[in-house]
């Protein structure tokens, strides 16, 4: 990735594109070795070759000239930068970038089968106006770090000075922009921004990676960092990594600026990982926080709902901060979800009239539809559960469908775990509420204290746990994907169904943690057991039940499993 042959595909009428060609496979291509030989001393006589440039002296000043091709195209490679650029650069550089192409440069990849014929695919003007769509003290932080390569990681050692040159500076200056590792790039974080970045480069060389930033699969330490002199480059930097920001006392040009700052005990400048929190890192915190909101066992009855959705009002004409708009979106999604099931519920109960039937069905679907846009991936289930409930076994399927493909996205954080460069790759600078639809997963809470019946297999369980004064039961999202996929396949296609059942027989006998947290293995044992007795698997059933049993009870299920046990002791004797 990052490098091209170049076919010529009609002939020339420049000399030194002639003379470059070369055939291979029966077709003409323009060799880089060659025309970079032959055009090195164009803009300046003599110069000397150096990478893809021609460099010397002139006027006691060093230059670097390359004569390159313009391409109005970008490689498919690069398409996966503009998916990123959410927060940064704006889009209107993006549009200039994309729609100026790229250039092509002579020089092929060292470990590539066609060094000497291969182009590099070069980003130096996308890269320029990258520079300037800075802000002042990001353009600052990339100073600060070329300052710190010239006077200071190049005065390591002989072995290690050549390593590491200003475009990997560059380079991580760009991804610490774009990936939100600071919330506010101002003066005051002049150095909390470089050690962001000194920290990604750290991390980079520790794995060997450099990921250009255009083409990401293209790893720019391939050919210069690795080996025995990676370890050392390594070594060299973590050293510089203990002393902290007090490394960049090292550098004569930027001492004398810094030193009365690091010295002074009023003046503490924060460079401890906890504290600077990541994008991602806040993103888990607000994930665990609002997965644990819970809806107020005094909203038994659709009168005290209405309640609450005008204390909602109250809040959301009041001026409100992040957390509080953060916590208030939770809370809504919940009263919606509740109110759509005890609304068909009470009409279910009370009346049976068509109409108030229809009407009530409308509006359940509406509110948890409603609460599905501003709630996470998981609440697309509570949907399927009232279709389920409502006997739209198909439309169920389609969600549970949906649902499935989300949960299976690599940058979903569910339970603090996330891939944390494919989440901010997808998501990373969008609002909170987009990430939530997109990549954010909870477990499913069934409130008991209203009485609600969610899904009627599961009431035994409800009204045990209620017994014991438990306000719900917590099913795991994946735990419960397949068990609405297993009931509602079942009055439908028993072999699919049948498939369900072994996914969730699999996920609840072999997970180690992964997705069903332990305080949840009585419930999910429980769950299993259920669909293994509805198909009559009357032995299976009884391992899941027993195996119920010997877990945390958390739930309070107890009550619910040894009845389920009774009556199939009972049935297998009268047999």
């Amino acid at each position: 990735p990052g490098f091209t042959l170049l076919q010529l595909l009609t002939p020339s009428r420049y000399r030194e594109i002639r003379s470059s060609c070369v055939r291979m496979n029966g077709r003409v291509y323009i060799s880089s070795s060659i025309y970079r030989q032959l055009t090195c001393s164009a803009v300046h006589p003599n110069s000397t070759v150096h990478g893809p440039c021609g460099s010397g002296v002139r006027a006691g000043v060093e230059y670097d000239t390359a004569v390159c091709f313009v391409s109005d195209f970008r490689p498919l490679s690069a398409s996966s930068w503009i998916d990123r650029c959410h927060s940064w650069p704006d889009p209107e550089v993006v549009d200039d970038i994309v729609r100026n192409g790229c250039h092509l440069v002579a020089i092929g990849h060292p470990l590539g089968p066609h060094e000497n014929e291969e182009w590099r695919i070069s980003f130096s003007r996308a890269e320029y106006k990258l520079v300037y769509s800075m802000s002042h003290c990001q353009f600052l932080t990339y100073g600060l770090l070329k300052l710190f390569l010239k006077e200071v990681l190049n005065q390591q050692s002989e072995e290690t000075n050549k390593l590491l040159c200003s475009y990997h500076m560059k380079t991580t200056v760009f991804w610490a922009i774009q990936q939100n590792t600071l919330p506010h790039w101002c003066p005051q974080n002049l150095l909390a921004g470089f050690w962001i970045c000194f920290k990604l480069l750290l991390k980079w060389v520790y794995k060997g990676i450099c990921p250009n930033f255009f083409i990401p699969q293209n790893n720019m330490f391939l050919t210069k960092v690795y080996g025995s002199a990676q370890n050392r480059l390594f070594l060299q930097l973590h050293e510089l990594y203990k002393k902290g920001l007090a490394c960049l006392l090292q550098s004569p040009s930027i001492r004398s600026y810094i030193i009365h700052v690091l010295y002074n005990p009023r003046l503490s400048i924060c460079t401890d990982e906890s504290m600077i929190r990541s994008e991602v890192d806040f993103d888990i915190l607000i994930s665990s926080i609002q997965s644990t909101v819970p809806v107020p066992a005094a909203i038994r009855s659709l009168y005290q709902i209405t309640k609450a959705i005008h204390m909602i009002e109250q809040f959301v004409e009041s001026p409100m901060t992040h957390h509080q708009v953060v916590i208030i979106q939770r809370f809504t999604a919940l009263i919606l979800q509740s109110t759509s099931f005890l609304l068909i519920q009470n009409i279910h109960t009370n009346t049976g009239v068509n109409k108030q039937m229809y009407i009530a069905d409308k509006l359940s679907c509406h509110m948890l539809k409603l609460a599905a846009k501003f709630g996470c991936v998981s609440d697309m289930l509570f949907i399927a559960m009232y279709y389920y409930k409502t006997l739209r076994y198909r439309e169920a399927l389609s969600v549970i469908e949906m649902t499935k493909f989300k949960l299976a996205q690599p940058y979903l954080i569910y339970e603090g775990y996330v891939d944390r460069e494919r989440y901010t790759e997808a998501v990373g600078g969008q609002s909170w509420s987009t990430k939530m639809r997109q990549a954010v997963a909870w477990d499913i809470t069934l409130y008991n204290y209203n009485k609600i019946c969610y899904i009627s297999e599961l009431i035994p369980e409800q009204q045990s746990a209620l017994q014991n004064r438990k306000p719900a039961l917590f099913v795991p999202v994946f735990v419960m994907l397949h068990f609405l996929e297993f009931l509602c396949y079942r009055q439908i296609d028993t072999t699919l169904s049948q498939a369900a059942l072994d996914e969730l027989q699999v996920l609840v006998h072999h997970d180690r943690g992964l997705y069903i947290s332990a305080i949840y293995r009585d419930i999910c044992w429980e769950i299993l057991g259920i669909c293994q007795q509805m198909t009559g698997d009357i032995q299976a059933a009884l391992y899941s039940y027993q195996h119920s049993l010997t877990q945390d009870p958390f739930h309070c299920i107890q009550t619910a499993t040894q009845r389920r046990i009774q009556d199939i002791v009972q049935s297998t004797q009268h047999q």
